[in-house]
């Protein structure tokens, strides 16, 4: 990291990190001398800053080397205002007493048993209870890799939060909770809000067959009853009837009301776990532009769920997945290019360059294509350039020769 010139101003004050022993910190001030300054060092006590048990003073270069090193340590400056020394002493407390707080929230949690636990299968860092085999359990995708940022969304599933996962198409919304399932035995339904999904198709409707007039339950009862999982993808799209029949169930516990059916009451299976997925809701909303036809979600529907942003994996994570979803075929040098073609590709579409999103899956056909015939271009046509536009396959294609030379 480059460092900038050295003033008085910039680079006086006090730099802390939390640390398992409490807050650490670094005081920066002008020594008695010119070009030279003063360190001190100190570990907060609980009442403010703390004893110095480092004093030093040093000059302008090796400062430099200092807040560098720093930096990389996770040290930031803090510069309070002359009469806020109280209010920098409780800055300097919260993290240190956070950290004991959740280490022992943690370790109580692992103690209590899981609602409906019995045997359970690791995922990340977190247990999940198995559920019962049923054809609706999907397959396991043994290359899927899952990242450390989704332990918190596992873990929500686990105790049986509403969860909500918005991003760009192809993100890996869906697949994300669908090997999860995988990997725990449950079974998932989905629901499409397409645009021709009713609130009959998700709640249910009368219907006659061989003369009798019969209920059939739609997707949301039928999850709730039989303890399945259910993903409304593109919840953004769904008719306002759906979302208030869903409302209802928001809570963990939340029941079910079949006003068409007399009122009967459907309470949810213990295994029971509702999902969305949306483009363009909360932090996506910027891009509703990208989605037409996306509706307005007010605060108080998603403050009924835990609302997760999904980016696209890392160019390193995602050349992972291409090594081992085609080993042994698939080289690093191979998947470390081709990663980051993709992570090109998706800096266009958010810059609005490209009109259409470059997915894993896309890439994983079109890397699989080339292994076949040994020419990315070829690979390109059906597995890329067929299902975009003229101008989007144009703009792709340059980007590949930016980072693939001809051969020769």
């Amino acid at each position: 990291m480059n460092v900038p010139e050295l003033t008085e101003d910039e680079n006086l004050g006090l730099y802390q990190r939390a640390t398992e022993n409490g807050a650490e910190w670094w005081r920066v001030s002008v020594a008695d001398r010119p070009e030279n300054y003063r360190l001190e060092h100190g570990v907060d006590d609980g009442h403010g800053t703390g004893s110095v048990d480092i004093d030093l003073v040093v000059d302008a270069e090796n400062l430099r080397a200092k807040l560098k090193k720093w930096r990389r340590e996770g040290f930031a400056i803090d510069t309070p205002d002359a009469g806020d020394e109280a209010g920098a002493a409780e800055r300097v407390a919260f993290m240190p007493e956070l950290q004991r707080v959740a280490a022992l929230a943690s370790a109580v949690k692992r103690h209590l048993p899981v609602e409906g636990a019995g045997e359970t299968v690791r995922i990340g860092r977190v247990d999940v209870p198995y559920g019962v085999d049923n054809p609706l359990v999907p397959r396991v995708n043994p290359a899927y890799l899952f990242s450390e940022r989704f332990n918190d969304i596992v873990e929500d599933i686990v105790e049986n939060r509403r969860v909500m996962l918005i991003g760009h198409t192809g993100a890996g919304k869906t697949s994300l909770i669908e090997q999860v399932a995988a990997r725990s035995h449950h079974g998932v339904l989905r629901s499409n809000m397409n645009g021709q999904t009713t609130v009959g198709d998700f709640v249910g409707f009368w219907t006659v067959k061989g003369g009798e007039t019969i209920w059939v339950d739609g997707v949301l009862p039928t999850a709730m009853r039989e303890g399945l999982w259910l993903i409304v993808d593109e919840i953004d799209f769904a008719e306002p009837s759906i979302l208030a029949a869903l409302t209802a169930v928001l809570e963990p516990h939340g029941r079910l009301v079949l006003k068409e059916k007399g009122n009967e009451i459907v309470a949810p299976h213990p295994a029971f776990r509702l999902f969305a997925t949306a483009n363009a809701v909360g932090a996506m909303s910027q891009f509703r532009h990208l989605y037409q036809g996306a509706n307005l979600m007010n605060e108080a529907f998603l403050d009924r769920w835990r609302v997760y942003m999904l980016d696209y994996l890392t160019p390193a994570e995602e050349a992972d997945v291409l090594m081992r979803t085609l080993d042994p075929h698939m080289t690093r040098v191979l998947a470390t290019t081709l990663a980051a073609i993709a992570a090109d590709c998706r800096a266009a579409f958010a810059r609005e360059d490209l009109s259409s999103a470059f997915s894993t899956r896309r890439l994983l056909d079109w890397a699989e294509l080339m292994l076949r015939t040994g020419d990315p271009e070829r690979a390109a046509g059906p597995a890329i350039y067929a299902k975009v536009s003229p101008e989007d396959a144009a703009l792709i294609r340059g980007i590949v020769r930016h980072h693939i030379a001809p051969a020769a």
